[in-house]
């Protein structure tokens, strides 16, 4: 009989606890607070980025035509030269003696010549036999002016005006001819004008037109801001890598994802800052509007109707109070989004973010002290 009565005092012991301690549970009410920002009117820019090489806007490498050593180099580097300015003379002995050779047999042939037209006319060569001789003096003649034109090619003129960049060959120097391979003996640049060749990603060149401005940074003037303008977008990218015919471009697809293409920009250099072979990192401006109203990015949000914002505005409570407001967008700039139509303002607040729920607590205790709202007796 006790241990029935101890079983029933601890049960009703337990009870009163769990009732006590049930109203005095933290109740949680989650209470929505905005960070928000204002919708404001400003000028949007939109760009792309890139990195591209400084260039001269026009260079050609001096070379031979004829295989000799190099005898003397009449400019230096950063020369400025014109167009026919002999700069460079190679060594032309041996082209020399082959001129004199070429000319004792010209004089043979034509002697040849003189005589066998002499005996033709009075029957005592045949017409083969004077054709014959004429064909050696052609020949002969041929083989002068090949000669002459050897000797010519030793004196090694500046193909255009410019700056010679770079240190030129030095005298002695074996200056070798030839299409695939041959001895650049110096360069020449104008560099009047610079260009910049930049790549640009796939993604964005849709948004680049002949036209558009960039502006662009160097390392040597990290505080300084260049001009420029796009004058040509390459129709085929870097690598040719539509062209299936080509195991070159076919294989260079394949290693790598993603597509360039070139970009050129005239680069205006005044103060001749800018040297070949620089790095830009340009900014090209491929959409601008002035005086635009604007959201920012992160205000921006979307359902199924399309895009919208959540305007914030105040209660009779002074609490914070959210309303979708949906409207169209334009131009994108890096934080700021172009608002065409809406019931926006200037001033208006938008949502940019959420906090995290926040937690009051509400106590209550037996017999309805503390204020704390019952919620029935707790579960057995």
């Amino acid at each position: 009989m006790k241990w029935k009565i101890l079983i029933v005092a601890v049960l009703i012991i337990g009870a009163a606890t769990g009732y006590y301690f049930y109203n005095e549970t933290i109740e949680t009410a989650a209470v929505k607070t905005y960070e928000t920002t204002k919708v404001i009117r400003n000028d949007l820019i939109k760009t792309v980025s890139a990195t591209g090489t400084i260039q001269p806007r026009d260079s050609v490498e001096v070379s031979g035509k004829v295989t000799a050593r190099i005898k003397e180099v009449l400019v230096e580097e950063n020369d400025h030269v014109t167009a026919g300015q002999v700069v460079a003379i190679l060594d032309g002995k041996d082209y020399e003696a082959k001129l004199d050779q070429a000319n004792f047999t010209l004089t043979n042939a034509r002697q040849k010549l003189e005589r066998t037209d002499r005996l033709y006319k009075i029957g005592a060569k045949s017409l083969s036999e004077l054709e014959d001789a004429q064909y050696e003096y052609d020949r002969a003649k041929s083989a002068v002016e090949l000669a002459e034109d050897d000797v010519n090619q030793t004196v090694i003129t500046a193909p255009m005006d410019g700056i010679v960049v770079g240190e030129p060959k030095t005298p002695g120097t074996m200056a070798v001819q030839g299409s695939t391979n041959p001895t650049v003996i110096m360069r020449i640049a104008d560099l009047s004008e610079k260009l910049v060749k930049a790549k640009v990603d796939e993604t964005d060149i849709g948004s680049v037109r002949v036209g558009e401005r960039a502006t662009f940074t160097v390392d040597a003037y990290p505080d300084k801001t260049f001009d420029a303008e796009v004058t040509k977008i390459s129709q085929t990218d870097v690598s040719n890598s539509w062209d299936t015919n080509n195991s070159t471009s076919t294989n260079s697809n394949s290693s790598n994802s993603v597509i360039y293409y070139y970009v050129t920009f005239a680069a205006p250099d005044e103060e001749n800052l800018l040297l070949p072979a620089m790095t830009a990192r340009l900014d090209i401006i491929v959409g601008q509007v002035r005086d635009a109203l604007c959201v920012p990015i992160s205000a921006l949000k979307t359902d199924t109707q399309g895009s919208y914002v959540e305007r914030i505005t105040k209660d009779a409570q002074g609490k914070d109070v959210a309303e979708k407001v949906y409207i169209t967008v334009g131009l994108y700039g890096e934080e700021f989004v172009e608002v065409t139509s809406g019931d926006l303002n200037p001033g208006d607040d938008v949502s940019t973010t959420y906090e995290a729920t926040e937690k009051k607590t509400f106590s209550g205790g037996m017999g309805g002290m503390g204020g704390g709202r019952r919620m029935g007796g707790p579960p057995f």
